[in-house]
């Protein structure tokens, strides 16, 4: 998944083609490696100063170095073929070249702010659209849920075909939406009070930081029923929403940037997969999650994939 998401949002999203398919490329490895190390000086402010951990940080410096540098590479070439006046897509990578200003008034700033811009969306668009593909395939196959694959599943099939309905762009929305809320890559957010508040009787002082579980509130039975109970009918557009219990990409104007790039690529993919594709997972697989900045399946996804043979 994390390689199948690489090649789809390197493509898309920038305009460049990693031929994944053909080669390795080191990107994965340095996607996870940024995020461990977020996760581990949120977690010990005194993590980067124990000898012990100078290895680690080492190689997190230099997976980051890696991502830079690479944006910096594209975002030259870009910038490059459209001071040529070349034809160049409308992408993500050409809005944030264009929302950092005119290259005569560019400042060191603005470069910084770009590739910031750059290695946010690189990886964000990447690690936790995987991630949340994986927990839906996971949750299509189980047992439990094989009496509505049929339904689920062929709205996924039909995604990408001439019988698109908005039928089943509710549908596979659901099912995404239901897989965000008991599994959401992106577990938690924090906002910065400005002013002193009350909320449930406590006082809380301005300036102090407030961390949210979307994890938490997503599985209390106060908001949702048999909230264990993968069930997609949740976010049928006729039932309640879930307002402040559910907000795996944030809430307000601080919400994240890529999330209707992330919702629409992970249609995409999941469609083309199913299409062209039956998995099964292998007994004994196990629904153990994992938090290295993003969840995930603590053993991955085990299965057996077999080529629709009636697919090309």
């Amino acid at each position: 998944m994390n390689v199948c998401c690489l090649l789809d949002n390197s493509q898309v999203a920038f305009g460049v083609d990693l031929d994944l398919l053909k080669t390795s490329t080191p990107f994965p490895k340095a996607i996870e490696t940024c995020l461990k190390g977020m996760v581990y000086s949120i977690e010990d402010i005194f993590f980067q100063f124990n000898p012990k951990n100078r290895p680690f940080i080492k190689e997190v410096r230099e997976a980051c170095r890696l991502l830079r540098t690479t944006g910096a590479q594209w975002i030259h070439e870009r910038k490059t073929a459209m001071e040529n006046g070349d034809d160049v897509p409308k992408d993500i990578l050409t809005q944030i070249i264009k929302s950092a200003g005119q290259e005569d008034s560019m400042t060191k700033e603005d470069e910084e702010f770009m590739l910031d811009n750059f290695v946010t969306f690189f990886i964000a668009g990447q690690e936790t659209t995987a991630n949340q593909l994986a927990f839906c395939i996971m949750e299509l196959q189980n047992k439990t849920f094989t009496i509505n694959l049929i339904k689920y599943g062929s709205a996924f099939q039909d995604c990408c075909s001439l019988t698109y309905t908005f039928i089943h762009l509710f549908t596979s929305l659901q099912v995404l939406k239901e897989t965000l809320r008991i599994y959401p890559t992106a577990p938690g957010t924090s906002r910065e009070l400005p002013e002193d508040m009350v909320i449930s009787g406590i006082h809380i002082p301005g300036g102090c930081i407030c961390i949210f579980s979307s994890y938490a509130t997503g599985r209390m039975e106060k908001f949702f029923k048999d909230p264990l109970t993968f069930d997609p009918d949740r976010f049928h557009p006729d039932a309640p929403k879930p307002y402040y219990c559910y907000y795996p990409f944030s809430l307000g104007p601080r919400s994240c940037l890529g999330q209707n790039f992330a919702q629409m690529e992970a249609k995409v993919v999941m469609a083309k997969l199913l299409q062209r594709f039956d998995f099964t997972l292998v007994p004994g697989q196990t629904f153990d999650i994992l938090d290295t900045g993003t969840l995930r399946p603590k053993s991955g996804v085990v299965c057996t994939v077999s080529h629709r043979n009636d697919k090309k």
